[in-house]
């Protein structure tokens, strides 16, 4: 999915400065990485079950990442320490995740992307509402409106009877995918366990691929799983969310909310749309119209305004 701004999981000691040319290549990575996985879940899910994808994506890859942590010397992680991983995994993955893989068989990768790119609208709101939050200014506020409008522009409901709105049922699932994500990702931000990035990134992959195998599970896919029936294309597709979705990707984004602001961690919420929107257009042949252009620099916007707003002096 991202975006999006948060917190990743607080450690023990205050670690050391990272080098410029790591935060650069981090960022890059998000940026370009990121803005690619809704055209690869796109592609996966043209013939596998979408929630069993997901979940053995996230299970496998939160697997092998887990394996190279301990290889480095990364301590066995304890209960308590598993325990506030596994809601973000739920939260992140489950919620955050699973619901754009479900929408993603009604709307678009590329209206999806720009749908998710007003996830720092949602951060903002859980921001406020969480103990000791800040109050949005006024101009957040109008920003907030602003994007709100822009993402019902995109989904046009009042024109869903002609064929030019999309599916309502998945626009709010991508919708309720934002909140979660939003949530998840504040909640780890406060989060004080002491348990490295990585290894705590593989944990988080672990848990929300379990839970979305158990969604899997009571979805029936298991039921109708056809191995034989997956496409090479869908393949190729599922072993880039792995290893390059999931692996890079999260964990980069992981690294990046313990390294980084939240307000620059979430400028990936403005390139994202337009690479998904790009790749989309260009790969499975997805429409681009006025009305997708305008919503789309109406939602991009709204959230620079935000994220130049958060920064900005407040009075007590």
């Amino acid at each position: 999915m991202k975006s999006l701004s948060g917190g990743a999981p607080a450690a023990t000691l205050t670690p050391a400065a990272p080098a410029r040319s790591a935060l650069v290549l981090a960022f890059a990575s998000i940026y370009v990485i990121w803005g690619s996985t809704y055209l690869a879940i796109r592609v996966a899910i043209e013939t596998m079950p979408g929630f069993l994808m997901a979940g053995v994506r996230f299970v496998t890859a939160g697997a092998l990442l887990y394996a190279w942590s301990r290889w480095r010397g990364a301590p066995r992680p304890t209960l308590q320490q598993w325990r506030p991983n596994l809601v973000i995994g739920i939260l992140l993955l489950l919620g955050g995740n699973g619901l754009v893989v479900w929408a993603e068989q009604f709307v678009p990768s590329g209206i999806t992307a720009l749908i998710i790119g007003a996830q720092p609208l949602f951060f903002v709101i859980t921001e406020w509402l969480w103990p000791g939050g800040t109050r949005p200014t006024a101009i957040t506020f109008g920003a907030l409106l602003l994007g709100f409008a822009g993402v019902a522009w995109l989904a046009a409901p009042w024109r869903a009877g002609s064929g030019a709105g999309f599916d309502l049922a998945g626009v709010g699932a991508i919708l309720t995918a934002c909140a979660s994500w939003a949530l998840g990702s504040i909640y780890a931000r406060h989060a004080r366990h002491g348990v490295d990035p990585m290894l705590a990134s593989s944990l988080q992959m672990i848990a929300g691929g379990a839970a979305l195998c158990l969604l899997a599970w009571a979805h029936r896919d298991f039921a109708h799983v056809d191995v034989t029936a997956f496409s090479a294309r869908s393949w190729t597709a599922f072993v880039y969310l792995i290893f390059f979705g999931s692996i890079v990707g999260f964990s980069t984004f992981v690294w990046l909310l313990k390294h980084s602001t939240p307000a620059r961690v979430a400028t990936y919420a403005y390139v994202n749309p337009i690479v998904a929107v790009a790749l989309g257009a260009l790969i499975l042949h997805e429409p681009v119209t006025g009305r997708t252009v305008i919503a789309s620099a109406v939602i991009i916007g709204a959230v620079i305004v935000i994220s130049t707003d958060k920064n900005r002096p407040r009075s007590r």
